[in-house]
């Protein structure tokens, strides 16, 4: 039996990383938030790898923080173990990894969540969406619960009709033996939206005390105190090491001697698989001609024994698993504490949505997280950030945000999958980035905090510091610029030094650090600052200037676009009345249903001559005369 249980603005369906950020962003822009959860135990939980970050995915962390999000500062607070990766590389290719104290982080995020004044977190499973001409309007719970809304986002991870493969076993279960979502799943088809069916798969977890640590490699946490969070201030200092191993030719064997009994070859598994994070029987296939694969040892938190075996994601049958395991140095006597598994569930094709990820469909519903297919946290936190900014920007009445591909790698993701859509669970890399050189780790809070403090998620004194650390930039930046260095023996000992070749004449300091081999460190040491710098300004300094002309020449491409990102589509166009237009470009243009002529341009059927048709009825006007026809 139903009953009315209340009006909200924005309610949020599922609390994992996705709607952790949605909630949290409603609420704090000012709508009035309910957060449905199955499990109130489950919030933030990490049912793959405990850590947050890697390349892409450690800069679109910052980029959540920077707009105002919380999984930056969560992890903060909760890690074990800090590094920064690729720190011999460029800066566009730096990323933070964090490895997460897997309950503190789920215990952290949940009190966040209880102590949002705006924001009311409840359990409960939410079965059907009320939809009313075209518009959703609320949700009913499982018990009848009917809640009111002017907005929906739907951030149901992998609950959708998950089922676990594990062997020749296969049961209806959402992650780590949770309940599924299974009427929410077949109420989105009856409504009419196309649902793929994705897998995902996680790694056994061993106790600690039954490894041989002596046969594997130490892999410690950086010194130099890190963090993700702009507001930062206190960090962890007892950090916690990972370990490395390898699989070997036994190993292989084993793997290779029961691949008629591993799902992904016996045909129980259906749904496509990530293919950047393949399982352990897929590497040995895919990859036979290599002798052994990276193992990490990675604790699961400070008070637990439960060790992750990262790299052997498997569904293989769990007696396999244990030979498996057996096989590999440092886990010759390992007890296994739980089996890997497979993961089958439910997903949106997410070219049904539009970039402020509202649904085409249905107004006023948005969908975020590996509901929209990808896979990774952080892709979901993101999603879940720009969703609940643009359920809670709806409510308010204001224009919401889309965030462009040289504006973030969130830009970048949500394009992506919108304009490009998916055929497996997809996974951001820095090579999806055309200006990856603009979209740097250190560079986030530059790009997006005015956004943020635009839009309401940043406050007053963050932004005043902002402010403050941007002019000290552009002030060093100028100084340098205008000041020149004699050649004198000082100097020279410094190039020389450095590895450099001496000077003949006088050279601007600014020139100076654009050698290769000279850092602002050096630098400071012949041009002194009156004024004291903290690290990230001199960091900054360093990468704009030593990066100069390379960050120009990507600054005037992404000005070409924006002239073809300012050519608006009327969302009611017919395409079906353009002459001239290539058949499949017809087709794939009226499924995506572009916003802009930059947004057609990535879209894959849709060939140069087709824009160039679509430029010349923008450009004539014919547009309007198309749609009102």
């Amino acid at each position: 039996m139903q009953y009315e249980a209340g009006n909200y603005d924005v309610i949020v369906i599922g609390a994992g990383h996705a709607g952790c950020e949605a909630g949290l962003a409603a609420a704090r822009i000012g709508a009035k938030t309910l957060m449905i959860t199955i499990n109130l135990d489950m919030v933030a939980f990490m049912p793959c790898n405990p850590s947050v970050g890697g390349p892409a995915k450690g800069v679109v962390v910052r980029e959540i923080d920077a707009l105002g999000g919380e999984m930056g500062k969560n992890i903060d607070k909760t890690y074990i173990q800090m590094r920064m990766l690729n720190t011999g590389k460029g800066p566009a290719v730096r990323a933070l990894r964090a490895q997460a104290d897997k309950v503190s982080y789920q215990f952290e995020m949940k009190k966040t969540l209880e102590n949002e004044e705006n924001l009311t977190l409840i359990q409960g499973m939410v079965e059907r969406l009320i939809i009313e001409e075209g518009i959703c309007k609320g949700v009913i719970t499982k018990t009848g619960a009917v809640y009111h809304a002017k907005s929906v986002v739907i951030t149901t991870g992998t609950f959708l009709r998950g089922e676990i493969i594990l062997g020749e076993l296969k049961y209806s279960s959402g992650p780590n033996n949770q309940q599924p979502s299974i009427k929410l799943s077949e109420h989105l088809e009856e409504l009419g939206f196309n649902l793929v069916r994705f897998k995902t798969g996680t790694p056994p977890r061993v106790n600690s005390r039954t490894i041989d640590y002596s046969k594997t490699e130490i892999q410690p946490g950086d010194e130099e105190p890190r963090a993700f969070s702009y507001e930062t201030t206190k960090y962890i200092t007892d950090q916690l090491p990972c370990w490395l191993t390898y699989t070997n030719e036994e190993t292989h064997t084993i793997i290779d001697e029961n691949l008629h009994r591993a799902p992904m070859f016996s045909g129980m598994v259906k749904g496509t698989g990530a293919r950047y994070c393949p399982s352990i029987e897929d590497k040995i296939v895919r990859f036979s001609d290599k002798p052994r694969h990276q193992i990490f040892l990675e604790p699961e938190g400070r008070n637990t024994e439960e060790v992750y075996v990262q790299g052997l994601s498997t569904s293989m049958p769990e007696d396999v698993q244990h030979r498996i395991l057996k096989s590999i140095p440092g886990l010759e006597n390992a007890q296994m504490m739980r089996a890997g598994y497979a993961i089958e569930y439910d997903a949106m094709e997410p070219s049904q949505l539009w970039p402020t990820l509202e649904t085409k469909k249905i107004k006023n519903l948005y969908t975020a997280g590996q509901i929209n297919g990808t896979s990774g946290y952080e892709e979901a936190a993101s999603q879940g950030l720009i969703a609940g900014i643009n359920a809670g920007l709806n409510v308010l009445g204001k224009e919401e945000l889309i965030l462009s591909r040289s504006d973030a790698y969130i830009g970048v993701l949500i394009d992506d999958l919108v304009t490009k859509g998916t055929n497996e669970p997809y996974r951001l890399l820095t090579s999806r980035a055309e200006y990856r050189l603009l979209l740097r780790h250190d560079n986030a809070d530059l790009r997006l905090t005015e956004i943020g403090r635009q839009i309401g998620l940043i406050s007053e004194d963050r932004y005043e510091r902002f402010a403050k650390k941007k002019q000290a930039i552009e002030e060093e930046k100028e100084r340098l610029q205008n000041l020149i260095l004699k050649p004198n023996q000082e100097v020279q000992n410094l190039i020389k030094s450095a590895g450099g070749s001496e000077l003949k004449d006088g050279i601007r300091a600014s020139d100076l650090l654009k050698r290769p081999e000279m850092k602002y460190e050096h630098i400071e040491k012949v041009a002194k600052s009156e004024v004291e710098l903290d690290s990230e300004v001199k960091e900054q300094v360093e990468i704009q200037i030593k990066y100069e002309g390379y960050i120009e020449k990507s600054l005037q491409q992404v000005e070409r676009l924006k002239k073809m990102e300012d050519k608006k589509i009327p969302e009611n166009i017919d395409y079906q009345a353009i002459s001239g237009l290539a058949t499949e470009a017809r087709q794939k243009l009226e499924k995506i249903r572009p916003l802009s002529l930059a947004q057609a341009s990535r879209i894959s059927g849709v060939n140069p001559a087709d824009i160039s048709i679509l430029l010349v009825y923008l450009e004539q006007g014919k547009i309007a005369k198309v749609s009102n026809d």
